[in-house]
């Protein structure tokens, strides 16, 4: 009889705030088969578990022992008392993708690229200026809600939600407008103010941090125009791939990313621990 069971390489690591981390080989009959790492969620908190990294050995894959790994990974994860797991999973990784919906992990979000080689320019009427100090509170204060809101929607507590939107605003604006790296846009329409667009240019690549067309705006192509300003200053930035986040369920945002170009580079997923 095969028995799959996860030993600890190393010590429970424990951080500040209640964080966990333990790696541990992944076992068949007391032979090593492969590694698993899991760990509390950095942005969540110790309530979320987050399986880090899962590999089987060549040799023994295709016998089900990355799903039983994964499964033992859940019960250590209950008793570190957490409520949900998440694991990503690359996008060229379909095995993987269809082991954790097998397992019953459902999408969260996914994350997009696009190679940039030109800058694209605003269709006739549109521009593009920086936010200002005076629209900076609202702003920020609408960003937290929205979320907030997109990660309570997910099945994450809305206290988390919260304390994770905060927290990541915090640490990517620390000095808010002057934070180097980011730029914050308004594009106005015509003369009226018809969306925003927060775009971080540090590191190797640009990253749309939030994108929103107003309201009242919506539907007429002005979603489209803040990618191709995404892409002006990244290109005028110096970079050569831009990336994003996309919440699973937000459709018509997917389609317009897809018509743009951009493609998955990765799938985040996550499962209640009942």
């Amino acid at each position: 009889m095969m028995t799959t069971t996860l030993r600890p390489t190393e010590p429970l690591q424990r951080a500040t705030g209640g964080a966990l981390s333990r790696p541990y080989q992944v076992c068949v009959n007391s032979r090593p088969v492969g590694a698993i790492r899991l760990s509390t969620h950095p942005g969540f908190g110790p309530a979320v578990a987050r399986i880090d990294d899962l590999r089987i050995d060549e040799p023994d894959r295709g016998r089900g022992r990355g799903a039983v790994a994964a499964l033992a990974a859940e019960e250590v994860a209950r008793g570190w008392g957490c409520r949900s797991i998440e694991i990503r999973v690359p996008a060229d990784a379909a095995h993987a993708l269809r082991l954790a919906t097998a397992l019953g992990y459902v999408h969260r979000n996914r994350g997009l690229e696009k190679a940039l080689e030109t800058a694209p320019e605003l269709p006739p009427g549109s521009l593009a200026r920086p936010l200002t100090e005076a629209e900076y509170g609202p702003w920020r204060r609408h960003g937290l809600e929205e979320y907030t809101r997109d990660w309570s929607s997910r099945g994450v507590p809305e206290a988390e939600a919260r304390t994770k939107a905060e927290q990541d605003t915090d640490a990517l604006l620390p000095d808010g407008l002057a934070t180097k790296d980011m730029l914050i846009s308004v594009l106005e329409h015509e003369g009226e103010r018809v969306g925003m667009l927060w775009l971080g240019v540090a590191g190797e690549r640009a990253y749309v941090y939030d994108v929103e067309t107003e309201e009242p705006h919506r539907g007429r192509g002005h979603g489209r125009s803040l990618m191709l300003l995404a892409e002006a200053q990244a290109v005028a930035a110096g970079k050569r791939v831009i990336g994003l986040n996309v919440f699973a369920g937000n459709t018509a945002a997917e389609r317009l990313y897809a018509s743009l170009g951009y493609v998955p580079v990765s799938h985040t997923m996550y499962k209640p621990l009942l």
